[in-house]
């Protein structure tokens, strides 16, 4: 497993910890910072952007790789602590650049809007990250290699570059004076994230703010204009596979309704939100609406156990998955990816009250009991005795809470006739 990697992994308990402080700390101020079910969704989306990102990675890195050994200018030390620190600042002006045309073009837009559909802002929402930002997100960073930045070096100030992030997204860290003149901060990211007129397309800086006051795209926070959160066409969805693809479809309906080739093309390379006037005209769509209600599908307890519940069990399978990539074959490893990807959908739709969503969960908790008592092993993992007595326990508590959270929702039909 590769430093950066390693350095991921070890982070991941860093965020959780800081999640259950911020949720600590606007509990003692009365804050409500988050809602399970978008959490889980969160969450859920950055899970599935690192299992993403284990078949993506000669995208990411190793188109990177042959560039950087075939036309590098110059051949830079990697034990160089001014390489280390002009490959961070380049690498966080290349960012600069991605996050801005991810905004300004709508192919980019379609795979980052994945970070800006939640309705609510704090830690969880750092994690939520797109799984098809490898297509063209490569491109950017191609300069770094041209000026000979070696790999490692490259893998490591890229992730240093996200993992600073992380902590600029909560509501729980007001303004930081000269702080916020110079680097990204929470009030600068929370214009960033907010669908207001005067915030929309401001404050794209990684590490650095000052990207935006080179380049004219910096807006402070203002107390009289309180930021509010997701995207102007609402996911309204927990279903993280169509949070990735959402506006791919939509940007495609729009280009194969469209009578002109040229409107074709330019669907997909015009801001996010300009259509074919055509197209506009015979399909329209709602006019934005600041202040609209939020997306948040009541949650029994029932359903509020059983989403947790299995949350944790699909992030543990997401670890292992992570751990264990390099030995594991490659069909193994795609089996197991579509596993993940399927669950997480199944899970979202629960989380909506979808009666085929709880059917088709009620399937996938027997079916992988079965699959993992019979074959006593777990894509690669073998099971001792004792864990296939803790299988059998969770898939029983498993399909009692599920059939708790249908029973529920019957429930609630019938009352409602």
């Amino acid at each position: 497993m590769n430093t950066a990697a390693v350095i991921m992994l070890y982070a991941i308990p860093g965020f959780f910890l800081l999640m259950a402080v911020e949720v600590a700390v606007a509990a003692w101020r009365g804050h409500k910072r988050y809602r399970l079910n978008d959490a889980i969704n969160s969450i859920g989306l950055g899970i599935l952007s690192q299992l993403t990102g284990v078949f993506t990675k000669t995208l990411t890195i190793g188109i990177y790789a042959w560039c950087a050994t075939r036309l590098a200018l110059f051949e830079l030390p990697a034990d160089s602590v001014w390489v280390w620190a002009g490959a961070l600042l380049g690498y966080d002006f290349c960012y600069y650049w991605l996050h801005r045309m991810g905004h300004e073009v709508n192919v980019l837009w379609a795979a980052h809007v994945v970070h800006h559909q939640s309705e609510c802002y704090n830690l969880s929402t750092a994690l939520r990250q797109t799984s098809s930002g490898a297509l063209f997100g490569w491109l950017f960073y191609l300069p770094l290699a041209v000026l000979g930045v070696p790999v490692e070096v490259f893998a490591v100030v890229a992730l240093i570059d996200l993992l600073y992030q992380y902590w600029i997204h909560t509501e729980e860290i007001g303004r930081l004076g000269w702080f916020d003149y110079v680097f990204a901060s929470p009030s600068n990211h929370r214009v960033h994230h907010a669908v207001n007129d005067r915030y929309v397309d401001r404050n794209y800086g990684g590490i650095l703010i000052l990207w935006d006051r080179l380049f004219g795209t910096f807006q402070p926070e203002r107390a009289d204009d309180p930021p509010q959160y997701g995207t102007r066409s609402p996911l309204r969805s927990w279903n993280p596979l169509w949070a990735n693809a959402e506006v791919y479809w939509a940007t495609w309906l729009d280009a194969v309704h469209a009578r002109r080739w040229r409107d074709r093309l330019q669907v997909w390379l015009r801001r996010p939100g300009w259509r074919p006037a055509d197209v506009a005209a015979r399909y329209p769509k709602p006019a934005f609406a600041l202040g609209r209600p939020i997306y948040d599908p009541p949650m029994s307890a029932a359903l509020k156990v059983y989403g947790a519940l299995q949350f944790l069990l699909l992030l543990g399978m997401a670890l292992q998955f992570l751990m264990t990539q390099a030995q594991l074959s490659t069909p193994t490893l795609l089996a197991y990816f579509a596993y993940m990807a399927l669950s997480l959908m199944l899970l979202g739709g629960v989380l909506e009250g979808r009666a085929w969503a709880r059917g088709l969960e009620g399937a996938r908790l027997v079916g992988s009991a079965v699959l993992a008592l019979i074959s006593a092993s777990w894509f690669g993992a073998s099971l001792p005795a004792w864990a296939r007595g803790g299988v059998l326990v969770l898939a029983g508590v498993s399909v009692c809470l599920l059939w708790w959270v249908h029973r529920g929702r019957s429930t609630s039909s019938l009352s409602a006739v």
